[in-house]
Parts: C-alpha cells; sequence; structure tokens
C-alpha cells in the first residue's frame, strides 16, 4: 500500500500566488542556489524553514572545517615558538658561556 505525501504551509498560505496581475510571495519564499555536501546542485525556491535543516548541516560542516584549519595553525605555531624559544636558549647559554 502506498501511501500520498502532501506538504503543507504549518500557516495556511500559499508561497507564491498571482492576484490581479501582482505576484504576492511570501517573505519566507526563498532561492538557495549551490552545491550541498553530498554533491547535489540546488536551484530552487522553497520556505525558508524548509531549508534550514539543510543549511544547519552546512554551516556545521563549516565550523568543522575551520576547526580543523585552526587546530593546524596551532600546532603549527607552537612548533614555530618552540624553535624560537630553543634559539634564544641556545644563545643565552652560549653568551653566559662567553662571559
Amino acid at each position: 500500500m502506498s501511501l500520498d505525501v502532501v506538504t503543507f504551509c504549518p500557516w495556511g498560505k500559499k508561497c507564491e500566488s498571482v492576484k490581479r496581475n501582482v505576484i504576492h510571495r511570501c517573505a519566507l519564499y526563498t532561492k538557495i542556489v549551490g552545491t550541498d555536501a553530498q554533491g547535489n546542485e540546488h536551484d530552487d525556491w522553497n520556505c525558508a524553514i524548509t531549508w534550514q535543516p539543510i543549511l544547519q548541516l552546512e554551516v556545521a560542516q563549516t565550523n568543522r572545517q575551520t576547526a580543523s584549519s585552526v587546530q593546524s595553525m596551532r600546532n603549527a605555531n607552537d612548533k614555530r615558538q618552540a624553535q624560537a624559544i630553543s634559539a634564544l636558549q641556545e644563545a643565552d647559554s652560549v653568551r653566559i658561556a662567553k662571559n
């Protein structure tokens, strides 16, 4: 047995309609253009509430990538700082040995 799925607006409105040669469009009716994480192209109009889960996943992915980049930069800076401290300590010990 197959059931039909009907999508409806929780406010009971149409996202877009034409009345007297004027387009009436809901402020939440939004166009999204781009590629999602799975490589699917999007060039669609839909309710912003419908887009929200997709956009939240994209933001989470971006945050993970940013955190990874920051971690890599921190590790590189720590390594350079350790090298600089080591060089300063070595120069200081050479200076003390000469005195």
